[in-house]
């Protein structure tokens, strides 16, 4: 499959947001939404920073994204994350009317956009979202491994806490 340039490009501030996600202990997913070729939203994870399980990647930018354009309804939009979202951000997603969303790497333990349910393929929803995978793959299937390879080992006494 030939990769979309413009795709990588986006799919590499994602990766950006799942660093800083990262960075501070969390899971690393990140997410951007744009919008006529501008990034107008960013998100990652912070469930545990916010102490909410609310605070996923595509949540916070969906939020930041209707702020930005003064409607809830993300109509004109591309949602590009690292990790394919879980059934209550696919759920946002197809609530906020977003017509297509790029996922890095597939999440076959809560992915709600193909691999357990397709949640953005529901011909009885009022709508339905275009997705593309595999955009960057390796490089967010890493981001994950290698953070929960150093959590596994910080657990077991390897590496010493800071």
């Amino acid at each position: 499959m030939q990769e979309n340039p413009l795709d990588c490009q986006y799919m590499k501030e994602a990766i950006k947001q799942a660093k800083k996600a990262a960075a501070i202990g969390e899971v690393p997913i990140g997410c951007i939404i744009v919008h006529q070729d501008k990034i107008i939203a960013r998100g990652y994870n912070r469930r545990n920073t916010e102490g909410s399980t609310l605070a996923h990647a595509e949540i916070a930018a969906i939020r930041k994204a209707g702020k930005k354009l003064g409607d809830w309804r993300l109509e004109e939009c591309t949602m590009y994350v690292t990790l394919e979202p879980c059934p209550m951000c696919a759920g946002a997603i197809v609530q906020a009317r977003i017509p297509r969303v790029v996922i890095g790497a597939l999440n076959p333990k809560a992915g709600c956009a193909g691999s357990i349910i397709d949640l953005f393929q529901i011909k009885e929803f009022n709508h339905q979202v275009e997705k593309e995978t595999g955009i960057l793959e390796e490089e967010c299937r890493s981001i994950m491994k290698d953070f929960f390879r150093e959590l596994r080992m910080k657990k077991r006494k390897i590496i010493p806490d800071p």
